[in-house]
């Protein structure tokens, strides 16, 4: 079925970022190639793209094509919350949504007080523009992350993310790196564990259950975020490749890319205005974004950030 195009899960910042006062990226860690946390992952011959017709035009989830990786490593999972604040400890980077001053927050799950509910986002009035939303507070000034260690930390731009990867040593991987990782080694599959979305009545991802945008019936355990080692992980060991955060790829967007890439480890186009996110998020329905599907593609603007939206970092092998 060929989708009409919607909105991406995630919404544009309100207005530029601020010039940033230097965030340092330095640290005991800064340049020291490191693997921890990370796979290895032998490269090879992959289809990419959506062999089912599912996607949103806009997207440019086709044509599928043959794409040629070298070896590379992965992280397991996204970066949690715990990971990211030695980052901010070791380094004092300030993000982007602590800088710009407020965030996107899911309307349901808002906890700050009304003055700081600075308005919803164009075209998507189920995101909250919230004063004072960053990656301690992901749901305003009256909420925190002290029992969400081990949850993937939001809130973080493309900006954020290619800083803390810079830190730790790593890098954040290439579109075509997370699809075939995420794919887990299954070939042509609508997700990273078969073509059916609850096999044996079970959720294997993170997603909306009910009725999008009010109600969320959390069938498959989780509101918002989960711990990033939920559910099973895919046949490379990766966990929540599909569902719970949207992450970051390195490349630039096009929706026209998929056409001319070359086949040896592409890595984009050379220019854009928005950087690729992948793997959908806890907010995706299939009335709405159906983006949990192994090929499936987003995209925004690197100074960006959400309540959704984070990211797993990669290396050379």
């Amino acid at each position: 079925m060929t989708r009409a195009h919607r909105p991406c899960c995630t919404p544009a910042a309100a207005a530029p970022v601020p010039p940033a006062v230097a965030s340092p990226v330095a640290g005991p860690a800064a340049g020291r190639r490191s693997l921890r946390g990370q796979v290895r992952l032998s490269g090879g011959e992959f289809a990419m793209g959506d062999a089912f017709g599912e996607g949103y035009p806009a997207d440019g989830e086709t044509p599928v094509h043959p794409v040629r990786l070298k070896p590379f490593h992965i992280d397991e999972t996204a970066v949690t919350n715990a990971q990211f604040a030695t980052f901010v400890k070791a380094t004092g980077h300030i993000t982007d949504a602590e800088r710009y001053g407020s965030s996107a927050v899911f309307h349901l799950v808002v906890a700050a007080p009304s003055a700081d509910i600075l308005g919803s986002a164009a075209g998507t009035p189920w995101w909250i523009n919230v004063r004072g939303a960053h990656w301690r507070r992901p749901e305003g000034a009256r909420s925190d992350i002290t029992d969400r260690q081990n949850h993937p930390v939001v809130h973080v731009s493309w900006n954020d993310a290619t800083a803390y990867a810079r830190w730790a040593g790593k890098r954040l991987p290439t579109e075509a790196e997370w699809e075939y990782a995420a794919r887990g080694g299954l070939s042509g599959r609508r997700y990273a564990w078969g073509d059916e979305l609850t096999p044996d009545g079970r959720w294997r991802c993170n997603i909306w259950q009910g009725r999008f945008p009010h109600t969320n019936t959390a069938d498959d355990g989780h509101v918002t975020t989960a711990p990033v080692k939920s559910y099973r992980p895919n046949g490379f060991g990766l966990w929540n490749t599909a569902g719970n955060v949207w992450e970051w790829c390195t490349d630039w967007f096009s929706p026209a890319y998929y056409a001319q890439a070359p086949a040896d480890d592409p890595h984009g186009p050379e220019t854009g205005t928005a950087r690729v996110m992948r793997g959908g998020s806890y907010l995706c329905h299939d009335s709405y974004c159906n983006r949990y599907r192994v090929a499936a593609r987003s995209s925004n603007t690197p100074e960006s950030s959400s309540g959704n939206l984070g990211f797993r970092c990669a290396n050379d092998a």
